[in-house]
């Protein structure tokens, strides 16, 4: 296959990038090569708009001069020797840092892991385009839609090597292929707007493209006739694909570098309640076909499952190397790579399923409103407020009846959290995956 070849000619590049490094007087180094590759076409109205490819070995060397440490970037041709020289030049000027560093022995990962992230299916530009037009042909033929956004379908791969100078060498490939849509509804001079996509690391595990299409054009005539709810409190219910964003803002306000910043609001509650005791927050970086999986992090580590939040409880922070000497704590293996830093995050992160349906959990609100789409910047990690612009469907005696837009949601992460109840329809396709979330009271202003 090409990607092994690829692999392992980059595998000899940062190698001999850390070899060098060594013979230029760095007291320790590591390197890496980010890769990356796609295809994608694009299509709107039964034509296709454009077709896409790119591919790129991304190289960067990192040396640390006692406390002291500098990184360059490089493409795969570059000179090792000469690289490695003007990297240690740089470090023996730099101020001291003495929070970053490189993994011990003991900390590497070791052996292989295999978490079948990788498809060889050989999926020609001729078959995406066939995908991208049925996605957008089913989207079409939904009584109601009168307009397209776009369809598209891709296939892709992104990995990583590392070379540490404490004896690691490593290297991942995950593919991932997709597909999606966009299209707006009409009636009566007014539009609405929806989408779908599908999105996964096995060909043969996407949704259907006709499956998609159905869904995005559904949604958006089901939005026809929108009207501003009216203003004041009321229970809110987050949809699936809009409650990953609350995970994902719980997941950032236990990220150990935000703790250190103490840009977060949860910066002091370790070991505390942080949230309502049915809600448990896991991340697993070694969830087989997950969307973010790794056999080790961007350090060399190997990092397992681990219940961040615990029947509400905060037990973690995601933790690099930096991050955790920082804060006086051991990682925990959730490094990120990028071309010249590790920062910490998460990685395949969901906040486990309840034990009630997401009809049940509707069903026993009076009033209230079921958001499926929010919009704007409106959270703020450092104080917890929360307020978005929204659109959705009221709740009416345990119903879903009028389509809602123009309308905000406010109140405050800690609040929100504390009140969250999950249903039981988590689907884990998704590297930041919630249920359907039940949030007690919120601040909506519309009408």
């Amino acid at each position: 296959m090409k990607s092994d070849r690829n692999s392992h000619k980059l595998a000899d590049a940062v190698t001999a990038l850390v070899e060098a490094a060594r013979k230029a007087g760095a007291d320790a180094a590591d390197a890496v090569a980010v890769r990356g590759a796609s295809r994608s076409v694009s299509v709107r109205l039964g034509k296709v708009e454009a077709t896409e490819s790119s591919e790129s070995d991304d190289l960067s060397l990192r040396v640390f001069v006692g406390r002291r440490v500098a990184s360059v970037s490089a493409n795969a041709g570059a000179d090792p020797a000469r690289l490695a020289e003007r990297a240690v030049a740089m470090a023996r000027v730099s101020p001291e840092d003495p929070h970053q560093q490189i993994a011990e022995p003991s900390q590497l990962a070791q052996g292989d892991l295999d978490l079948d992230l990788l498809d060889d299916s050989d999926i020609a530009t001729a078959r995406l385009t066939e995908d991208a037009l049925a996605t957008e042909a089913a989207a079409l033929a939904v009584g109601g839609v009168t307009n397209s956004g776009g369809g598209s379908a891709s296939a892709g791969s992104g990995g990583l090597v590392l070379a540490t100078s404490a004896g690691f060498l490593g290297t991942y490939l995950a593919t991932r292929f997709g597909r999606s849509v966009s299209v707006i509804a009409e009636r009566d001079g007014k539009m609405e707007r929806d989408w779908d996509y599908s999105s996964r690391l096995h060909f043969a595990d996407l949704d259907a493209a006709e499956v998609v299409g159905r869904r995005a054009g559904e949604r958006a005539v089901k939005r026809l006739g929108a009207k501003k709810p009216r203003t004041g409190p009321m229970s809110v219910v987050f949809d699936p694909r809009v409650a990953r964003g609350l995970a994902g803002s719980l997941a950032a306000a236990i990220n150990g570098a935000s703790v250190a910043r103490k840009t977060s609001f949860l910066r002091d509650r370790m070991g505390e309640a942080v949230a309502n005791p049915a809600i448990t927050l896991v991340d697993d970086p070694q969830l087989r076909r997950g969307q973010a999986s790794r056999p080790f992090d961007g350090e060399g580590l190997r990092g397992q499952r681990l219940a961040m939040v615990e029947n509400g409880v905060l037990h973690h922070w995601f933790l690099s190397l930096s991050a955790a000497h920082e804060l006086g704590l051991a990682t925990n293996g959730r490094g990120v790579r990028s071309a010249s830093s590790v920062s910490p995050a998460s990685t395949n992160v969901w906040i486990e399923p309840g034990a009630v349906s997401a009809a049940s959990m509707i069903g026993a609100i009076a009033d209230g409103v079921y958001i499926t789409e929010v919009f704007g910047q409106g959270v703020n990690m450092v104080t917890g407020e929360y307020s978005r612009g929204a659109s959705g469907f009221l709740i009416q005696n345990g119903e879903l009846t009028a389509p809602v837009s123009e309308f905000t949601i406010a109140s405050n992460l800690k609040d929100m959290f504390r009140s969250m109840i999950p249903a039981d329809d988590l689907d884990r396709n998704y590297a930041t995956a919630a249920p359907t979330l039940f949030i007690g009271t919120m601040t909506v202003a519309g009408a």
